[in-house]
C-alpha cells in the first residue's frame, strides 16, 4: 500500500536518524576528573568506543582527511625472476576524531594517551602493490591527542611487485612504487594528504635504514592521483622508490677474475707460434674460464639477459678465436716447413698493404708469387726458411757433381719455397698481431664501460 514502510524499514529510519542527531549534538567531551589518583578511566572513552565502527565524522558529507607517511627500515630481498621486492616499511597515520577531546589543564596536564587500536575506528589504507597478506602485529596503540588527533604506526613487512629491470647488472639502479588507497572509501568518504614531507621521509630512512648488503636508498618521489574503478573515484598517493645495488662484491667475484683470465690470454700470444707449449696453454685457459662461469652462476640473475652476461659470452668467443687462430698458425708453420703452398693474389695484396702500407700493390701476379719485393720474416723462434726446406748446394759443389742444369733448377725451386715460407711465416705473424690488438681493444673497452658505469 502506498505510502506505508517495510517491513523493519521504520525501526532502520528510526536507528539512523538517531545516530546522526546524536552525532550532531554531541562531541563526547572526555570527563578525565580522577586521572590524577586513579589513572585514566575506560568508562570515559567508553562513548567513543561504541562509535568505532563508523567513520568518525558530525556530518557524512564531510570527507576524513588522512594523512600518509611512511619509513623504508629495510630492502630485505629483490626476486628478478619473480619481479617482487621484499622490504619492511613503518606506516604512520594519522586522522581527526571530532568525537574525542578533553581540556589539558583539568586533566593534569595530560596532553596525549595510547589507547588500544582495537577500540577505534581505523582507515582502510592499503598498498595497491602488495602480494602478499597483510603481516603488520596484532594488539598495537595509537596515539590520542587532546584535541582528537590519532596517530597511528604500524610496522609491516611488504613484498611488492616491481618492474626490475636488470640489463646493466649488476650497476642497475630499480625504481619501485608503494601507491597507498583505500579499499574502500571513495573521495566523497576520504581524502589523502602528507603527514611529512618527501625530503623528510627520505633522510629519515636513509637515517634509520638497518641493511647494509646489497641495496642502498637513492631517493624518494611521490605523486597524488585519482584511480577510477567504475563510477568510483579513489583518491591514492604513489610513492617512487629508487635503489641501487651495491656493486663491489660482483666486481671482485665475477668482473676481475674474469679480466685476469683475459689478460693472461692476451699475453700468451707473446708465446713463439711454433711453440708447443701454446696450444695446451690456451686449452687450459678455456677450460678454466668454463669452469669459473659454472662456479659464479648462482651470482647471476636467474632471468632476463644482462650486459655482463653479454661480456661474458664475449670474452668466452675470443678465447675460442684465439685457441682455433692457434690452431689454424700451427697448420701454416707446419705446411710451410714441408711444402708451402701458393699465396693467394688478394691475400699477399693484403699482407704487403699491412707490412709497408707506403709500397703499391703490384700490377701483375707472378709464378708462386716470386719477386714481390717482401723481405722474409718470421716469428720469433722460428728457424730460417733456408734451414726449413733444406740446404742448397753452392755453385761449386753443384760443378764437381756434374750436374749443373738441374742444380740451377733445384736453386731456383728451394728459393722460391724459401720465399713462399718467408710470406706464410710473415701471415701468421699478422694474425697474431691483429687478434692481439682486438683483445687490447676489448678490455680497454671494458674497463672504460665499468668505469662509467660505476661512476654514473
Amino acid at each position: 500500500m502506498e505510502g506505508e514502510w517495510p517491513p523493519g524499514g521504520e525501526l532502520l529510519f528510526y536507528l539512523t536518524v538517531s545516530l546522526l542527531l546524536q552525532g550532531r549534538a554531541d562531541t563526547f567531551t572526555i570527563n578525565c576528573s580522577g586521572f590524577d589518583q586513579y589513572g585514566v578511566d575506560p568508562a570515559a572513552f567508553q562513548a567513543v568506543f561504541d562509535r568505532k565502527a563508523f567513520r568518525p565524522v558530525i556530518n557524512y558529507s564531510i570527507p576524513t582527511h588522512v594523512n600518509i607517511s611512511f619509513t623504508l627500515s629495510a630492502i630485505l630481498e629483490v626476486d628478478v625472476r619473480l619481479q617482487l621486492l621484499t622490504s619492511f616499511l613503518w606506516i604512520n597515520l594519522m586522522w581527526d576524531n571530532p568525537f574525542i577531546s578533553w581540556n589539558p589543564e583539568e586533566c593534569v596536564e595530560v596532553n596525549k594517551l595510547t589507547v588500544s587500536a582495537e577500540n577505534l575506528w581505523l582507515p582502510d589504507i592499503f598498498i595497491v602493490e602488495s602480494m602478499d597478506v597483510d603481516r603488520a602485529p596484532t594488539g598495537l596503540s595509537a596515539y590520542v591527542s587532546s584535541d582528537g588527533r590519532i596517530k597511528y604506526d604500524r610496522p609491516v613487512r611488504v613484498t611488492s611487485i616491481c618492474n626490475l629491470d636488470i640489463f646493466y647488472f649488476p650497476f642497475d639502479q630499480q625504481n619501485c612504487t608503494f601507491t597507498f588507497t583505500s579499499f574502500l572509501y571513495t573521495v566523497d568518504s576520504m581524502l589523502l594528504g602528507m603527514e611529512k614531507e618527501v625530503w623528510e621521509i627520505t633522510a629519515t630512512s636513509r637515517d634509520v635504514i638497518q641493511t647494509q648488503g646489497e641495496w642502498e636508498l637513492l631517493g624518494i618521489n611521490k605523486a597524488t592521483l585519482k584511480m577510477l574503478v567504475g563510477s568510483n573515484v579513489y583518491d591514492q598517493i604513489t610513492f617512487y622508490v629508487a635503489i641501487r645495488r651495491r656493486p663491489f662484491l660482483y666486481v671482485i667475484n665475477l668482473l676481475v677474475p674474469s679480466g685476469f683470465l683475459m689478460a693472461i690470454d692476451a699475453f700468451s700470444f707473446f708465446l713463439p707460434a711454433e711453440s708447443e707449449n701454446r696450444a695446451p696453454f690456451k686449452i687450459t685457459l678455456l677450460l678454466g674460464y668454463n669452469v669459473f662461469l659454472l662456479l659464479m652462476n648462482e651470482l647471476l640473475p636467474a632471468s632476463g639477459t644482462p650486459l655482463i652476461s653479454v661480456y661474458f659470452a664475449l670474452c668466452l668467443s675470443l678465447m675460442v678465436l684465439s685457441l682455433l687462430e692457434t690452431i689454424f698458425i700451427t697448420y701454416l708453420l707446419h705446411l710451410a716447413t714441408t711444402q708451402p703452398p701458393p699465396m693467394p693474389r688478394w691475400l699477399h695484396s693484403l699482407l704487403l698493404h699491412c707490412t709497408n702500407p707506403m709500397k703499391c700493390c703490384p700490377t701483375a701476379p707472378q709464378k708462386g708469387n716470386k719477386g714481390l719485393g717482401l723481405a722474409p720474416a718470421h716469428l720469433p723462434g722460428l728457424k730460417e726458411p733456408v734451414e726449413l726446406v733444406g740446404k742448397v748446394p753452392g755453385p761449386r759443389e753443384a760443378e764437381l757433381n756434374g750436374c749443373p742444369e738441374s742444380t740451377r733448377g733445384q736453386q731456383e725451386d728451394e728459393a722460391q719455397k724459401q720465399h713462399l715460407a718467408s710470406l706464410w711465416v710473415q701471415f701468421s705473424h699478422m694474425m697474431d698481431t691483429l687478434l692481439f690488438l682486438l683483445y687490447l681493444i676489448f678490455m680497454a673497452t671494458f674497463i672504460t664501460s665499468i668505469i662509467v658505469l660505476w661512476s654514473t
